[in-house]
């Protein structure tokens, strides 16, 4: 098994469906039948491979595993891969998420399918190449190439606003993204080295600590997305169709939080206990503000993707409070609600494969006709209010401990979003499953079909099975997450240490 690159694998995988999808057509009476058989049994292919993956994992390492390093551009630019306890899951996350979007896409996407297919599964390879980079430039590249496919996804596909959100998101993580480009040289420039792995050994001065995680946090931020850079999300949200919002809720909203783990953490210690407090403010405000900003949505996704935003505020909260739960927290949070958000975007693909619109208004009373989808609906709102025996609970409640241990005014505050998100949520409930079924345009619809039951089941087991016992994900992450948060306390030690002998 060792010798066998399966990082490389898993990540270009899909590119085999590429290569297939490209010799398919798609006229003909099995045109369509073919493309979309392809792409679910390519999808479904990477996803068992990618098993290999955490099968072969060994948890007691909190080193990197499966490493595979080859020359790639020179200057010591590699092509370098290889998976720790904190990138594993969210490779596997990403190939698990894949063959749902297939699914959803089975009837709602009319034009270009092979194309709409190609950039599905050429979006998969970049995310699950952010995963596994271990040089600093192979990781830029897959991180901004994850743009191109889903600029294109929500601006071909999406709804009647398609280019401006396609625009608006394009322009947006752009643009964080470009002083990211310049920490990198910074970085290269003063370690000689693009190699995370040695990256993570090198101590960097005090100041330009500062300058490169702030660089850093303008990439990141936008890509979480953080309040205030979080508009693009709602945007793009309404936009993209259906799977766009599984991919964008499930995976794309983690490279962001993944980023600050693996660099603004682990690489700029200093300078990340120096901002903590500035980062536990915009948490505090994407919480609170985001979620009183969901209650006035009259639109099913737009309510939906301001709760992600508030969610993503305690995965930064509990990243940045830097000790073991607040990590475990936020790194299960994001792979909790990668399960959960996704789900309730594709419950809202269900009705609106039906009606046609995502307003809240149109709905009531679909709780008569539709009895299985208001059950997975209500386990889905349920965990995305973090009801104890669902996923949700317990990474929004190891957060609050890690940060409580840190500042018990920002764990009040942050608890707070507790209450109000079960306020909008329940209320959005209410009003589309509940209450008689005056409409006449909702008395003919039909519950779950085969096709979506297949979609929504999974996903209801895993929320409950990982709400009752979510030992699987902490045995993975801990080794590395007990590493990470000693080597960031014993470089403070370190610092303080020395300036003691300064003075």
């Amino acid at each position: 098994m060792t010798d066998w690159p399966i990082l490389s694998t898993v990540t270009f995988l899909p590119l085999v469906g590429v290569l297939l999808l490209l010799l398919t057509r798609e006229d003909g009476p099995f045109g369509r039948r073919n493309i979309l058989n392809i792409s679910l049994f390519t999808t479904i292919v990477t996803f068992i491979v990618s098993l290999f993956v955490w099968i072969g994992f060994d948890n007691s390492n909190p080193g990197f595993q499966m490493v595979e390093k080859h020359a790639w551009l020179g200057f010591g630019i590699s092509y370098h891969l290889g998976v720790d306890g904190i990138s594993m899951l969210f490779v596997i996350l990403t190939t698990f998420l894949m063959p749902f979007c297939v699914l959803a896409s089975w009837d709602s996407v009319e034009k270009r399918l092979k194309e709409y297919m190609i950039a599905f599964l050429l979006l998969e390879v970049v995310m699950v190449g952010v995963f596994v980079a271990l040089d600093v430039v192979l990781f830029y590249v897959f991180f901004e190439a994850t743009l191109i496919p889903m600029f294109v996804i929500i601006g071909v596909w999406g709804g009647k606003d398609r280019v401006y959100a396609s625009y608006k998101f394009f322009l947006y993580t752009l643009l964080g993204s470009v002083l990211m480009m310049l920490a990198i040289a910074a970085i290269y420039w003063q370690a000689g080295t693009t190699d995370i792995t040695e990256l993570l050994k090198y101590s960097f001065p005090r100041g330009l600590q500062t300058w490169l995680w702030l660089a850093c946090f303008a990439a990141f931020a936008v890509k979480m997305p953080m309040w205030p850079v979080h508009t693009w999300l709602p945007d793009a949200h309404v936009q993209a169709p259906t799977a766009g919002s599984v991919i964008l809720a499930g995976v794309m909203l983690k490279l962001g939080g993944y980023g600050f783990v693996r660099f603004s953490l682990a690489m700029f210690p200093l300078a990340s206990d120096y901002f903590a407090p500035f980062v536990f403010t915009l948490s505090v405000l994407a919480i609170i503000y985001t979620s009183l900003v969901a209650m006035m949505q009259e639109d099913i996704k737009k309510l939906i993707a301001y709760s992600s935003v508030a969610h993503m505020g305690y995965v930064t909260m509990g990243i940045f409070a830097a000790n073991v739960q607040g990590v475990q927290g936020a790194l299960f949070q994001m792979l909790s609600h990668g399960i959960v958000s996704g789900a309730l975007f594709l419950c809202v693909g269900v009705v609106y494969d039906r009606l046609h619109t995502r307003d809240i208004a149109a709905y009531g009373g679909l709780v008569n006709n539709m009895p299985k989808y208001a059950v997975a609906f209500m386990i889905f709102t349920m965990a995305n209010v973090g009801l104890p025996g669902t996923s949700g609970f317990i990474g929004e409640f190891l957060t609050i401990i890690g940060v409580f241990r840190v500042n018990t005014w920002v764990a009040l505050f942050a608890a707070t979003g507790v209450i109000l998100s079960a306020s909008y949520a329940l209320w959005l409930y209410r009003r589309v499953i509940f209450g008689p079924l005056e409409k006449e345009s909702l008395k003919a619809l039909l519950d779950l079909s085969a096709r979506e039951k297949l979609i929504l089941y999974p996903l209801i087991a895993l929320t409950i099975f990982y709400g009752f016992y979510p030992a699987p994900v902490f045995d993975a992450t801990a080794a590395s997450v007990d590493q990470l948060v000693n080597n960031y306390s014993a470089a403070l030690q370190a610092a303080k240490d020395l300036a003691l002998n300064v003075h």
